[in-house]
């Protein structure tokens, strides 16, 4: 991924939120407003220099778009994790980061509606945004169930118990801390969230915590449609992104691609090994974006038409899969046709 997507954010300030996680607090000039207004769930790329390379990684905003006028991420240390301890260690307020615009599709598409969020550890960053956002913005009203190692692992504790002091009557939090009640099973989730079963729900944190989640809400026969994942893998390094796979055999010399962006329809011809991205980037039609590597799903889209190959994918699961969902950065038109929708 080249260097030259990035722009340049001034750190502001540095917040140490607990003693392994601090915040990062950017200021954005008035030139680059527009290229970074985001919305609450989604998440920046970061570019960090690193023994003559660079890491590429992606962090959840934790501030909410329309409460705070910085840009804020949090990070928390990660055992043996470059970037994350490069971060803490480094950053101070002054340096110049280099940042992607906001980018992702793990937000509401209304804050007027119930939510049921689950964050482990980290998670809570992009659960943060959302729920501040809804009691800000919207008239729903949302259940935390939050797990965490133990007390001092809590990140935001202060902010969450100043929201739910403020909206005993719109906002449930429910902190479980494995070290005094035991990694929560799937039907302990279950009973915990049964009473809103008729919510949206978002679910971020570690692989396992998540995993289950989506089963106690399956057990609560919660619509899958209903349920929206955050799941973020490590980029390679800059300098050693993989060359995409060869097409498969059976596909087209070429197709005639449709996408829905934003209530627009834009037509525009593909080449059979050719990405959705690249073709509507030649195109001059600009797609959510941001790894290109098949590892941060801020490029998810829906195939309502004709077939795709996926070169590489390593955040959507069978479930996203079986419902047409595909990545437009590594997905290679398999028909003559392809009609694709992105998210509202």
């Amino acid at each position: 991924m080249s260097g030259q997507r990035y722009h340049g954010l001034r750190v502001r300030a540095v917040i140490d939120e607990s003693a392994d996680a601090k915040s990062l607090v950017f200021d954005v000039p008035p030139t680059l407003s527009d290229t970074f207004r985001y919305r609450c769930g989604q998440f920046v790329t970061l570019r960090l220099p690193y023994d003559g390379r660079h890491l590429l990684r992606c962090y959840s905003m934790s501030s909410a778009p329309s409460l705070d006028d910085g840009l804020r991420v949090t990070v928390k240390r990660v055992r043996d994790g470059r970037g994350s301890n490069w971060i803490c260690d480094n950053v101070k307020a002054g340096d110049l980061v280099e940042v992607l615009p906001p980018a992702g599709v793990f937000t509401p598409a209304t804050l007027d509606r119930d939510l049921v969020l689950f964050a482990g550890g980290s998670g809570i960053t992009p659960v943060l945004s959302i729920l501040r956002s809804l009691l800000a913005d919207g008239h729903g009203n949302a259940c935390l169930v939050y797990a965490n190692r133990d007390r001092p692992s809590v990140i935001f504790q202060g902010v969450l118990d100043a929201l739910a002091a403020a909206h005993p009557e719109r906002l449930q939090v429910i902190h479980w801390l494995d070290a005094e009640q035991g990694v929560p099973s799937i039907a302990q989730l279950a009973e915990l969230v049964l009473p809103w079963r008729g919510a949206e729900a978002f679910i971020c944190g570690p692989g396992p915590f998540m995993d289950a989640a989506v089963a106690a809400l399956e057990q609560v026969e919660m619509a899958p449609a209903r349920v929206h994942v955050e799941r973020f893998v490590s980029l390679p390094d800059e300098e050693d992104s993989p060359a995409p796979a060869p097409a498969p055999p059976g596909g087209v010399a070429g197709a005639e691609l449709e996408i829905l962006l934003d209530g627009v329809t834009h037509r525009i011809d593909c080449g059979g090994d050719e990405t959705l991205l690249a073709a509507a980037a030649r195109a001059g039609v600009v797609l959510p974006s941001s790894c290109q590597a098949g590892m941060c799903a801020a490029c998810m889209c829906q195939v309502v038409e004709g077939s795709v190959h996926l070169r590489h994918n390593d955040v959507l699961d069978q479930k996203d899969l079986a419902r047409a969902w595909t990545l437009s950065c590594q997905a290679i038109p398999m028909t003559q046709r392809v009609r694709v929708k992105f998210p509202e």
